[in-house]
C-alpha cells in the first residue's frame, strides 16, 4: 500500500498535464528498448547489470546493454550515466543539484533516464525504480520477492533523491550478498578509509611492538610511568610522534591515492590518555582529554589539506574541547557507547550526556561521524527491544551536523531479530524521518507472512514491558537483569503463546517457519539464562530446552552468543555441567563467610551468601559474581564443625573486555580453631590473553583428608592491567563465585 500511495503522489505532483503517462520496457515478454551506459564507469555498469537481471527475472526479457559510443539513443531506451547530458536541455541543471549517491529518475520524454550525483547514485536509482515502482522487495541475504509479469511499464515521473547521511554503515549477514549491500545503499570502511584505517588506529600506525621498548616516551604517562603497549595511547604533545605519524600517513595515501580519508584515533579503552605535563596542560585548559587529540590531529590536517583526518570522540574524549576547534578537514567520530538504550538518547541521563557532547561538537564542526550502538555485546542472542529508539536517535543525529553514520548492531544469524533491525536501520540511514512502525510492519509482512501479526504483537508487548519494568537496557545486558521486568515469568508465557501462534500460522511454509524459529532463539536463550538463577529447577525440562536450543542454533548457523565468540554448543555443555549438577558432598554449601580483604564497594551486599549458595554465575559479571578491583582478596569459610577436608575449589570469571582478569594465584589454608592455620595448597594461574569468556576452576586436592572447620582463601590479583590490555596502567578486576569444599 505504501508503494501505491507513493506512486500516486509522484504521478500527481510531478507529471505535467499532457505528458506521456507511461514508458514500456517490456511487452509480451520481449524487450522494447536497451540499456545504454558508459562502460568505463563502474557504478553505471553495475546499475545496468542489476536492472537487466531483475527485469529479466520479472519478465523473462533480457534488455541488451550497450556502450553509448556504439549505440545512439532511441525512444524506449534506459539511459544510465552522465553521457546523456547533451541529449536533454534541462538535464545539466538537474545534474548540478545532485550530491554524491543522489540520483534522478526521469521518464517523461520517452526515455528512462537515470542520472547520478556520483558514487553509487546510478545503482541506487535502479534499486529505487525496482522497489518503489516495479513491486520488488528485498529483506535479507538472498531473500527477495518480485512480481512475474510479461509487461513492464513505468509511470511518467521525475524523481530526485538524496541520502541524509553521506556515509551509511551497519552490520548484517546480508552483506554477504552483494545485491543486498547495493539495495540497502550501505558502505564498508575499506571503501572509504585509506588502508582500511578507520577506528582505533594508534597501534596500527605506530606499533608498540616496534617502538615501545626503544621509545617509551611516545606513549601515555599513567600514574607517573610511561606505559607503552598495544592498548596504550600516545603522548600527543611529543613532536617525534607527530613526525612519524606524518610519514606513515604520507606513505599510506601514496599507496591509496583514490582514497582521501584516514583515521588517526585512540586505541580501545578508557582513562588511558597521557597525563604528562604538556598533555595535562592542554587538557586542563580545554576541559576535556579531547583537547590533546584535536591539538594533534589539527596539525596533521594542516599537513594534508586535501585529505580528511578522522579521529574518535570516545569514552574519555567524548566531550569537545572548550576553545580548540577541529579543522574543516578533521572528521569527529563521536561514539555513544555509554548510553542506555531503553528510551531515546534525549530521555535518560546517560543519553543526555551524549546529547550534550553531540551539541558541543555540532557547535564547532559540521563534519561529524556518529557511531551508535544497538547491540548487546555480552548476550547477542537475547531479547533487545530497542526498535522504538532507532528513528528518533537517527533524526537527532541528522539535525546536529552528522554526515556519516555507523549503526553497530547484532547482525549475525540468530541474533535478536537481526534481519528486521538491519532492514529498519538501512532504510532510516537514507531517510531518518520515516515511520519506524510502518517499516517494521512492512518487513514483517513480507518476511514472515501470516506470522507477522503475532511477531509484531510480541515486539510491542516487549517494548511496553520494558517501559513498565523501568530497568535500563544497555550494551552489556543480561536477560537475568530483566527477570522481574520485561522477562518475568507471566510475560514469558505470553511471549511463547505468540510464538506458538506464529509458528502455526506458517506451519505449511518451511522457509518462513525457519525464520520464525530462528527469531524465537533469543526468547529461548532468555528462558535458559533465567532458569539457571532459580533455586528450584527442573533438570528434565531444562535438558529438553537445551537440546532444542543446541539443535536450532546449529541448524540455523548461529556461531556465537557474545562478542567473545563463545559458541552455542559450548554454552549448552557448560550449562549442563555448571547449572544442572549441584556439587556432590559440598561441605561449604550455605556456610558462613567472613571477610578479611573484602570485595570492592558495590559487591558487598549479599556477597557472602553468593559464594556458598551453589548458584553459579553466568557470562555477565553482574550476575552472581563477586568482584575485587585493583587489590587482593581474602575470606574465611566456616564449615560449622570440624570435619574431613580433601579438596577446595574456587570459581573465577575471565572476561577481558570488562577488565576482568584471572588472578595470579590462589592460596588455601585450613584451621580447626580459626586461629592457627596450616597450608593446604597454592595454585598459580598462567596469564590468559584469550578473548573468550571463560569459567576457570582453581582446585587444590590432598591425597589424604585433613580435619578442619575453617578454610581461608587468599587471592592474589593482577591489580593493574598490563600493557597488552585495554586498561593498561589502571586497576584490574578479578571475579569469584562459588567455593566448593569436599
Amino acid at each position: 500500500m505504501h508503494k501505491f500511495l507513493f506512486f500516486c503522489w509522484v504521478v500527481a505532483c510531478l507529471c505535467p498535464v499532457g505528458s506521456n503517462a507511461q514508458l514500456s520496457l517490456v511487452k509480451n515478454g520481449q524487450p522494447l528498448g536497451r540499456i545504454l551506459i558508459d562502460k568505463e564507469v563502474a557504478a553505471d555498469s553495475m546499475a545496468a547489470a542489476v536492472l537487466q537481471r531483475f527485469i529479466g527475472e520479472m519478465s523473462g526479457a533480457v534488455l541488451p546493454v550497450r556502450d553509448f559510443r556504439s549505440a545512439r539513443p532511441q525512444p524506449g531506451d534506459a539511459l544510465i550515466g552522465s553521457f546523456q547530458l547533451g541529449t536533454w536541455p534541462d538535464l545539466p541543471a538537474v545534474a548540478d543539484s545532485l550530491v554524491e549517491d543522489g540520483f534522478l529518475i526521469h521518464t517523461q520524454d520517452g526515455y528512462l533516464r537515470l542520472l547520478s550525483g556520483g558514487g553509487q547514485g546510478s545503482v541506487y536509482a535502479v534499486v529505487t525504480l525496482l522497489d518503489d515502482f516495479l513491486g520488488m522487495d528485498y529483506y535479507a541475504k538472498d531473500t527477495y520477492t518480485l512480481p512475474r509479469q510479461t509487461d513492464i511499464t513505468l509511470p511518467a515521473l521525475s524523481l530526485e533523491d538524496h541520502p541524509a547521511f553521506a556515509y551509511r554503515q551497519t552490520f548484517s549477514y546480508g552483506l554477504e550478498d552483494p545485491v543486498y549491500k547495493l539495495w540497502f545503499r550501505l558502505e564498508a570502511p575499506k571503501e572509504a578509509f585509506a588502508g582500511n584505517l578507520w577506528v582505533h588506529t594508534f597501534d596500527r600506525l605506530l606499533p608498540s611492538a616496534q617502538f615501545g621498548e626503544s621509545h617509551p616516551e611516545y606513549y601515555s604517562l599513567i600514574k607517573g610511568k610511561r606505559q607503552p603497549g598495544k592498548a596504550s595511547q600516545w603522548c600527543l604533545t611529543n613532536e617525534e610522534v607527530l613526525e612519524r605519524t606524518t610519514q606513515q600517513l604520507d606513505s599510506i595515501f601514496k599507496v591509496h591515492p583514490e582514497q582521501d580519508i584516514i583515521s588517526v584515533s585512540q586505541n580501545d579503552g578508557n582513562f588511558t590518555y597521557c597525563t604528562c605535563d604538556n598533555c595535562a596542560a592542554i587538557d586542563e585548559r580545554e576541559g576535556s582529554p579531547s583537547g590533546t587529540l584535536i591539538h594533534f590531529v589539527n596539525q596533521l590536517a594542516d599537513r594534508f589539506p586535501d585529505k580528511m583526518i578522522s579521529t574518535l570522540a570516545y569514552l574519555y574524549s567524548m566531550h569537545p574541547p572548550k576553545h580548540l576547534k577541529p579543522r574543516p578537514n578533521v572528521n569527529i567520530m563521536l561514539c555513544s557507547i555509554d548510553a542506555k538504550r531503553e528510551v531515546p538518547l534525549t530521555d535518560n541521563a546517560t543519553g543526555q550526556d551524549f546529547v550534550k557532547a553531540l551539541k558541543g561538537w555540532a557547535a564547532i564542526s559540521d563534519n561529524i561521524f556518529v557511531w551508535d550502538y544497538g547491540i548487546n555485546f555480552d548476550n547477542l542472542v537475547a531479547p533487545f527491544p530497542n526498535f522504538h529508539v532507532l528513528q528518533p536517535n537517527m533524526a537527532l543525529f541528522h539535525q546536529h551536523n552528522v554526515r556519516m553514520h555507523f549503526a553497530q548492531v547484532g547482525g549475525k544469524r540468530g541474533e535478536d531479530f537481526s534481519e528486521l533491525r538491519a532492514y529498519m536501520l538501512s532504510r532510516l540511514l537514507w531517510d531518518p524521518y520515516q515511520n519506524a512502525d510502518e517499516l517494521m510492519l512492512e518487513f514483517m509482512e513480507g518476511y514472515y507472512g501470516a506470522a507477522a501479526p503475532h511477531l509484531y504483537q510480541y515486539q510491542k508487548m516487549l517494548e511496553a514491558a520494558l517501559f513498565a519494568g523501568d530497568i535500563p537496557l544497555w550494551i552489556y545486558d543480561t536477560p537475568v537483569s530483566h527477570k522481574s521486568g520485561m522477562l518475568r515469568a507471566r510475560l514469558r508465557a505470553r511471549y511463547n503463546e505468540l510464538f506458538d501462534r506464529a509458528e502455526a500460522a506458517v506451519a505449511d511454509e518451511p522457509e518462513r517457519l525457519r525464520r520464525v524459529r530462528r527469531s524465537r532463539l533469543p526468547l529461548q536463550y532468555a528462558e535458559l539464562e533465567i532458569a539457571r538463577t532459580l533455586p528450584e529447577r527442573d533438570p528434565a525440562q531444562l535438558n529438553i530446552m537445551l537440546d532444542t536450543f543446541a539443535a536450532r542454533t546449529a541448524r540455523y548457523g548461529v556461531e556465537t552468543l557474545n562478542e567473545r565468540n563463545n559458541a552455542p554448543a559450548d554454552y549448552c555443555r557448560l550449562y549442563r555441567e555448571r547449572y544442572l549438577r549441584k556439587p556432590e558432598g559440598n561441605r561449604a554449601a550455605g556456610a558462613k563467610v567472613t571477610w578479611q580483604e573484602p570485595p570492592s564497594p558495590g559487591y558487598l551486599d549479599g556477597a557472602a551468601a553468593a559464594l556458598t549458595d551453589e548458584l553459579y554465575g553466568g557470562t555477565t559479571f553482574g550476575d552472581s559474581w563477586i568482584g575485587w578491583e585493583g587489590k587482593d582478596g581474602s575470606f574465611v569459610i566456616d564449615l560449622g564443625r570440624v570435619q574431613p577436608v580433601k579438596s577446595v575449589e574456587t570459581d573465577f570469571l575471565h572476561q577481558l573486555g570488562a577488565w576482568i582478569l584471572l588472578p595470579k594465584s590462589v592460596t588455601y589454608e585450613v584451621s580447626a580453631d580459626g586461629k592457627n592455620y596450616k597450608p593446604f595448597g597454592k595454585e598459580l594461574l598462567p596469564e590468559d590473553r584469550s578473548r573468550e569468556v571463560k569459567f576457570v576452576g582453581v582446585k587444590t586436592e590432598q591425597t589424604e583428608a585433613v580435619q578442619a572447620r575453617y578454610i581461608r582463601v587468599s587471592v592474589e590479583g593482577v591489580k593493574t592491567c598490563p600493557a597488552w590490555h585495554y586498561g593498561v596502567g589502571y586497576p584490574a578486576w578479578f571475579f569469584l563465585d562459588e567455593v566448593v569444599v569436599r
